[in-house]
């Protein structure tokens, strides 16, 4: 990046990892199937929330991206704020290759729920909303030579 990408013209971000909530034990539903019937966000916010995200790609990205010298990357964390949102994914009203799933394909949610992709409108527009901001904000600083800090919001606790 520091050799290829002129500063003045160019910002660099970097989102972090959207999670997975194939796992209802994660959050305290042992009895539940991947993100099926979840109809609330996770809200008990006195326990961590451990979907078992590996930390050492958070330390990478920041020590990476703390590195560059000539074009300075923003890293925005969505990936904490998204944990919660077990309720967003689309679930058994997914598309598998072109077509909705069959009646016989929801009957087996362990195989078929999609608990990756997410429903829109919905977690992603915040992503976006978040992004739109700080690139508005990067163009406003530009004209000011005073940048933002590094992390629009902070990397989850080591």
């Amino acid at each position: 990046l520091n050799d290829n990408i002129n500063p003045a013209r160019t910002s660099v971000f970097f989102m972090t990892i959207s999670p997975l909530h194939i796992s209802p034990k994660n959050w305290g539903n042992p009895e539940g199937i991947r993100c099926v019937k979840e109809t609330l966000p996770y809200m008990n916010y006195s326990q961590p929330l451990d979907l078992y995200h590996d930390m050492r790609i958070f330390d990478l990205v920041v020590k990476v991206a703390s590195s560059m010298e000539k074009v300075p990357v923003t890293v925005i964390n969505i990936t904490r704020m998204s944990d919660y949102r077990k309720d967003a994914h689309t679930s058994l009203y997914t598309i598998r290759q072109g077509k909705l799933l069959t009646p016989k394909q929801k009957a087996d949610p362990e195989k078929f729920a999609d608990c990756i992709h997410w429903c829109l409108p919905g977690v992603p527009d915040v992503w976006n909303q978040i992004l739109y901001t700080r690139i508005l904000s990067k163009s406003s600083w530009h004209s000011n030579s005073t940048p933002p800090p590094l992390h629009s919001l902070p990397l989850p606790p080591q």
